[in-house]
């Protein structure tokens, strides 16, 4: 396996989920609890997240070997090795199992490329025919509040649709518009996500999309539903 990186994409996953951390930090009580994350990919963006709140412990998961190894470099380099452990396995195996009080808060930026099957330049970033496959899984686990990424060319009328029967809302997003990189661009994505846009199931232009990192929360102490702005944002494309 190779571990996956993208600068842009990184930057503002880790300022989105700081800021949403920060903004909601008693309601979500990571400070108590700490939280954890679904795909750890080389642990850049949250190594700094960590390194910015004091008070944060991240217990991480990841099924790549090679991204376990750089992840834990990079955090030792950050020098947050003590607050942020990576663990290889399933996350959805193993992240009950880590002890401890439960913790009620899940982060993730989940593979989300849509393609008809993993024959594609990087199988590790295949989300699923649709992209979402990991979001709706995440949902299904059960963790009050999931701070993820939703991609605009990866059915995320579905994904939201799919939050709000679990007992989800959004209470909080950031959207940012990104441009296509090496392995979205390969042109049988493309083909797929133009497929997507055709039935309904994807917002794309020729040159970009839109990608949002959103907390989905049933704490009914978090106020908002913003559902509707998310999905009206992510209609947005440059």
């Amino acid at each position: 396996m190779t571990c996956f990186s993208s600068a842009d994409e990184s930057a503002h996953y880790g300022f989105s989920v700081c800021l949403l951390l920060e903004q909601y930090r008693a309601q979500l009580r990571w400070g108590e609890e700490g939280i954890v994350e679904l795909g750890t990919g080389d642990a850049t963006a949250i190594a700094d997240v960590v390194a910015n709140l004091p008070e944060l412990r991240v217990a991480s998961f990841d099924i790549s070997e090679a991204s376990v190894l750089q992840a834990r470099a990079n955090i030792a380099a950050k020098g947050v090795a003590d607050r942020y452990a990576v663990e290889l396995g399933d996350f959805f195996d193993r992240a009950d199992s880590t002890g401890g009080t439960a913790v009620s808060t899940v982060i993730s930026n989940p593979p989300y490329i849509p393609a008809p099957d993993r024959d594609i330049l990087m199988p590790e970033l295949w989300g699923g025919v649709h992209g979402n496959d990991l979001v709706l899984q995440l949902f299904k686990a059960g963790y009050e509040n999931v701070v993820t990424a939703v991609a605009s060319y990866s059915d995320p009328v579905a994904t939201v649709r799919t939050a709000g029967d679990l007992g989800y809302r959004v209470a909080n997003f950031l959207a940012m518009a990104l441009d296509y990189g090496r392995y979205s661009s390969e042109p049988k994505v493309q083909a797929h996500i133009r497929q997507m846009c055709a039935e309904g199931r994807a917002w794309a232009a020729d040159d970009g999309y839109m990608v949002a990192v959103a907390l989905f929360t049933r704490n009914p102490d978090v106020p908002g539903d913003r559902a509707d702005q998310l999905l009206r944002s992510l209609q947005f494309c440059p």
